[in-house]
């Protein structure tokens, strides 16, 4: 399809949405992009190849979902808006590698929708070739994000448009303003890549912040060990709620499983830490090692 028919093109994007009389819902969150080559970014990002399911995330009126459908071999489209099917049907009916499924991304049987369009394509079902690719609702970013993540999804890698601040705080180390739980716990399962900024400019309607594309590629198994994940996950986020306070005392006021101030402290000297770092101070290897200790003795 020559670049001025597809929806990329603003004016093909505000004919469509006139044509069915569509209205944003602030309620999804709907901001449709309009700029080929951020989405030829994010395609290129995803490192895309015919052999791939891809799992859109709210495809909109099907823009990048085009793009997606002549790069990969099947396209499952999630969309919630009952509103954008008549859209979706007329602007990607041409094409037979598409599945649209009316539903809520957050209560719908991800690794059945899957496991359907590999059936579909008669090639098995191979964790490498399931890619998420998706310009999220920026108002529920992190519980799509960590539903994908923590629900064990067969998908090599999450590649998405998301808050640039967002962004920013998942692929943030150690020590920096950004840092906190988001950051531990997307890079507890994949390994982050800024793969490029984006102005409030290329979205129908403008956006009020900016946004950025950010690729997570799927461990096979996280970068530290740790015997209880559980109870790592607990530390961390009574590390983080109150950033302002010591590590000892974020965690040893969250009553977590007994573990007082003092099994803190102790703990922190013998990693040969200072007892009043806080928790961006920690890496996620050094939190590992800390629930390992305070483990021990429960």
């Amino acid at each position: 399809m020559p670049d001025e028919e597809k929806l990329s093109n603003p004016q093909v994007t505000i004919a469509a949405i006139k044509k069915y009389n569509f209205s944003f819902q602030k309620k999804f969150g709907q901001n449709f992009l309009i700029d080929d080559h951020v989405i030829k970014k994010i395609i290129s990002a995803a490192e895309i190849t015919k052999d791939d399911i891809i799992l859109e995330i709210g495809p909109g009126i099907g823009t990048m979902t085009q793009y997606l459908l002549e790069s990969a071999g099947h396209v499952i489209a999630v969309e919630v808006d009952d509103k954008l099917l008549p859209i979706l049907a007329e602007t990607l009916g041409s094409y037979d590698n598409l599945t649209v499924v009316n539903e809520d991304i957050l209560k719908c049987d991800i690794a059945g929708l899957i496991s359907e369009a590999s059936a579909k394509t008669g090639k098995g079902l191979k964790e490498e070739n399931v890619k998420v690719v998706a310009n999220l609702p920026y108002y529920i970013t992190t519980p799509i994000i960590m539903g994908l993540l923590e629900g064990h999804i067969p998908a090599a890698s999450i590649t998405v448009m998301v808050q640039k601040e967002v962004a920013e705080r998942m692929n943030a180390a150690p020590g920096g303003k950004d840092y906190g739980a988001l950051s531990l716990a997307v890079q507890y399962y994949s390994e982050t890549y800024l793969a490029a900024n984006v102005p409030p400019n290329c979205f129908i309607p403008r956006p009020g912040v900016g946004s950025a594309v950010i690729r997570l590629r799927r461990y096979q198994d996280p970068p530290v060990k740790v015997k209880d994940e559980k109870l790592m996950f607990r530390l961390i986020r009574a590390s983080f709620e109150q950033r302002r306070k010591t590590l000892m005392n974020g965690i040893g006021n969250a009553s977590i499983d007994g573990i007082t101030k003092e099994r803190v402290k102790d703990a922190l000297i013998s990693m040969g830490l200072d007892e009043n770092i806080r928790g961006e101070r920690l890496s996620l290897g050094e939190f590992a090692r800390l629930a390992d200790i305070l483990s021990e003795d429960r």
